[in-house]
Formats: structure tokens, C-alpha cells, sequence
């Protein structure tokens, strides 16, 4: 529903979603999609790649999916960036004064979080959601499918599995049926 409801009209557009798609599809902290830089979005021949640096400074490198590809290629597109470009210039930059350009000053994840609570908020959704949320909607939804948790654990960044498994929501709900037998 938040991935729909943002029109691609426009560079900004194109931009929040590119952050959002960036965050759910490569299971990222904000702050490490923050700190991309153009240099950090590659061709390794039949994919794009991200390099992301989190938290700890550990270095990670996630292949970009085929959608999530199109939609930064375009977004490159749009912003005028270049594929291929090795400067430090930020991968997602500030809007200028008028809003409807970007300027070379990096979001901060400050930044993106306040979009994305704009975002989340103008499509109706909970705002007790976060950044974070996307993270873990993106860790259980892998387990969910069966993928085997070192494997989500790697995505994730995470060095402990057990980590891991804290954000895993799949068995984490209180029923009414749990509430409804206590017989105190």
C-alpha cells in the first residue's frame, strides 16, 4: 500500500520510493541507506549491487533485485546521477528549497525517517510504524517463506543468529483465545 501510493511524477517521487524499495528489499537499517553514496551502487555485470556500511562499521555488499534495479535506474535517471559515478556525492540528496529538485546534501537518516512517517501517514497506515518496522516485516516474511535463518541472518547483517530470531514476528502475537484462558 506505502510502495503504491507514491507518485513516480516526480524526482522527490522517485526518490522516496527508491528509499523505502531500498529498505524493505535489501532488509537495511535506515542509517547504513543513508549513508549510500553513488559510488556505492554498481554494475557487477548482469546485476546492480549495493554496498552498505552499517552499524560497527561491517561492510556489506547486497545484489539489488530486478525490480528494485528499474526503479533506481530511473531514479538515477530522473535526478540526473550517472551509474558508474566514483565520487562520494550522496545517492539520495536533500531537496532544494523549491521541492521538486535534489541537491547534493545527503538525507540523513533523520531525514528519511521523518519521509517516511510523511509517507506512512498520507497513505493511511499505522504511525507507530517505523523504519525499523520494514526490517522486520522483511526478516519474517524470508522465514515465513522457509528461508533458512543464516541465511536471513547474513542479509540481515546480524553476527548472532539469536538476533536474528528477536525479529522474527511470526509466533509473537497474543490472541484473544491465549487471553480468554487465564483463569485467575
Amino acid at each position: 500500500k506505502l510502495l503504491s501510493s507514491i507518485n513516480i511524477d516526480t524526482v522527490v517521487g522517485l526518490r522516496d520510493k527508491a528509499i523505502l524499495s531500498t529498505v524493505i528489499y535489501t532488509a537495511s537499517r535506515i542509517g547504513a541507506v543513508a549513508r549510500l553514496r553513488l559510488k556505492d551502487l554498481y554494475d557487477v555485470g548482469d546485476q546492480y549491487c549495493l554496498h552498505f556500511i552499517d552499524k560497527g562499521g561491517k561492510s556489506r555488499e547486497i545484489p539489488v533485485r530486478h525490480d528494485l534495479q528499474q526503479l533506481l535506474k530511473l531514479y538515477l535517471q530522473s535526478s540526473g546521477l550517472k551509474l558508474g559515478d566514483s565520487s562520494d556525492r550522496p545517492l539520495f540528496g536533500t531537496t532544494r528549497k523549491n521541492a521538486l529538485t535534489l541537491n547534493d546534501r545527503p538525507m540523513s537518516a533523520g531525514d528519511m525517517s521523518r519521509m517516511i512517517k510523511r509517507r506512512l501517514l498520507a497513505c493511511g497506515l499505522p504511525p507507530r510504524l517505523s523504519p525499523h518496522s520494514f526490517r522486520v516485516t522483511t526478516i519474517t516474511d524470508l522465514l515465513t517463506q522457509g528461508v533458512p535463518l543464516e541465511d536471513v541472518q547474513h542479509l540481515a547483517g546480524h553476527a548472532d543468529p539469536r538476533t536474528t530470531r528477536l525479529y522474527d514476528r511470526r509466533h509473537k502475537s497474543v490472541t484473544r483465545n491465549i487471553v480468554e484462558r487465564i483463569s485467575v
